[in-house]
């Protein structure tokens, strides 16, 4: 049974319902259809009679329907008379409310039709900037640009200042000088979809303006590349080259001569890393070459070094389980032997050995934050002359890189390195590590703090301590040029007092970059 009552009051309590939300309708809505205030009886009733007048319906979206009264509905059908289905109630349009100033008898209560596969148009679309896209936030605008080569990025630096230092040479005999000092430094990579090229070189040239010192000239260059042979195998290659004088405080500096030679060393490695499920396998072969230039007496004599010129061929295996994709415990095992050119020295030692190594270590990924590799081990050298004992000791090496915060970058390395030594002394072994702080302070303005420490062990006896600080500035006039000073102080403290020394030196400069 219908109830007229009931319909009529549910249409006037949908008609307030829509007036309340029209004002926060689209703009276009609100400026074609608006309801009146109030409702009076006569527009009451022409709902329910369905009064002549009202503005005519035309649906224009897809799938729309007439309204109610164009439909081929009985004459006492509706809410007067008979009763009308629920599906013919549901599937029946309401005439959309009228105009201002529109006949009175125009029927209210629109109904909403279906939604158009146009999406309608944003009235608050985003402005682009005048001038193009600004920068990102992790964009450096002081950052080198590079420029490219076919598919590889370079970036080139040039540095070129004056350094005056307390101790030109870094040894106890060391005198003040004054050095002009020029810096050339070449690093790039490749753009590649899978496989990736990296490489570093580096040239330095010192020569003094004021005090006794002989022009210098060190550099190295270096090249790693990684092949992405499959999912889970990988190749790499890596090859390294570097050439310097030898130090005048270095325990293998040839007495009595006036310019000390030079030492080429040239580093190749293969390598394959294989990953079994959770387990991470690798083999590396090594081979490295060291060779020395002659010792030059005041008078022009040459005195020759060749004794002193090695090569050392190293394998290593390493296996790691990985407990998470950040965190792979390892441990790795090598062998191999030193062959030098000449099988005696010129004091008559046999000084080719084999050499034994194993540590065990950890390697670290987590994201942007912290990645590289820590481990301790044991290594040994085993002379074939027995007149010379085993040089031998812990092994420690480090690789970490922490990134605290956007803007921060802390550095962390170690190494070992098993020197060589003459006559009856079998070597020594050098421990070196340095922590580094680089720092953001403003958008051109970097600063670099950083601490080190060398300590030597003489198989013989003996030890020598070496700890140097440093502070840099780099302001940034533009993209391309910037300001550099850096300050630096270095001291040593030994078993023998003869090796002991202090070393402070400021440099002041410019540095450009592409």
């Amino acid at each position: 049974m219908a109830f007229p009552g009931f319909y009529s009051g549910v249409s006037v309590l949908c008609l307030a319902v829509v007036a309340g939300l029209l004002p926060f309708a689209s703009p276009s809505v609100g400026q074609n259809l608006e309801l009146r205030g109030t409702l009076d009886r006569s527009a009451t009733d022409s709902i329910e009679t369905g009064a002549v007048g009202a503005i005519p319906y035309d649906p224009i979206s897809p799938g729309a329907l007439p309204f109610e009264d164009e439909l081929d509905i009985e004459p006492d059908a509706g809410f007067g008379g008979g009763e009308i289905s629920a599906d013919e109630l549901e599937e029946t349009p309401a005439r959309p409310p009228a105009l201002s100033g529109s006949a009175p008898g125009a029927r209210g209560n629109p109904r909403v039709g279906p939604v158009s596969d146009e999406q309608p148009q944003r009235m608050n679309q985003r402005i682009q900037a005048v001038q193009g896209s600004s920068l990102r936030r992790g964009d450096n605008p002081y950052a080198p640009v590079g420029f490219r080569i076919g598919t590889f990025s370079l970036f080139p630096t040039v540095e070129q200042g004056l350094t005056a230092t307390s101790n030109a040479t870094n040894s106890p005999d060391g005198e003040e000088a004054l050095l002009s000092e020029t810096r050339l430094q070449l690093r790039g990579n490749s753009d590649w979809s899978r496989h990736r090229l990296d490489f570093n070189s580096d040239l330095t040239y010192e020569n003094a303006i004021s005090g006794d010192m002989e022009p210098e000239l060190r550099g190295s260059v270096q090249a790693a590349l990684q092949l992405d042979i499959s999912h889970s195998l990988t190749g790499n290659a890596r090859i390294a080259y570097e050439a310097e004088r030898e130090s005048v405080n270095s325990p293998l500096a040839v007495t009595g001569v006036d310019r000390q030679p030079i030492r080429h060393r040239l580093t190749g490695e293969l390598g394959l890393e294989k990953g079994l499920g959770p387990l991470r396998l690798a083999a590396t072969g090594q081979l490295t070459r060291e060779t020395y230039g002659a010792a030059q007496l005041s008078d022009g004599t040459e005195i020759s070094q060749d004794d002193r010129s090695s090569t050392l061929a190293l394998a290593r295996l390493r296996a790691g389980y990985e407990l998470s994709p950040a965190l792979v415990p390892f441990v790795e095992v090598e062998a191999g032997r030193r062959t030098y050119d000449e099988s005696h020295d010129s004091a008559g030692y046999e000084r080719s050995a084999l050499r034994l190594g194993a540590r065990a270590g950890v390697a670290v990924d987590i994201a942007e934050k912290l990645s590289g590799e820590i481990s301790a081990g044991w290594l040994s050298e085993d002379f074939d002359d027995d007149r010379l004992r085993t040089l031998s000791g812990l092994a420690l090496a480090a690789s970490l890189r922490w990134s605290p915060m956007r803007g921060t970058n802390v550095f962390f390395d170690g190494s070992t390195t098993v020197e060589g030594g003459s006559g009856n002394d079998s070597g020594s072994l050098l421990y070196t590590t340095r922590l580094r702080l680089e720092h953001e302070l403003r958008s051109n303005l970097t600063g670099d703090l950083s601490f080190g420490a060398a300590w030597r062990d003489y198989e013989a006896g003996g030890h020598d301590l070496t700890l140097h600080g440093q502070a840099s500035l780099t302001w940034w006039l533009n993209r391309y040029a910037g300001l550099v000073s850096r300050i630096r102080h270095e001291r040593r403290t030994s078993s023998d007092e003869g090796r002991e020394y202090d070393s402070s030196s400021i440099f002041v400069g410019m540095k450009f970059q592409r």
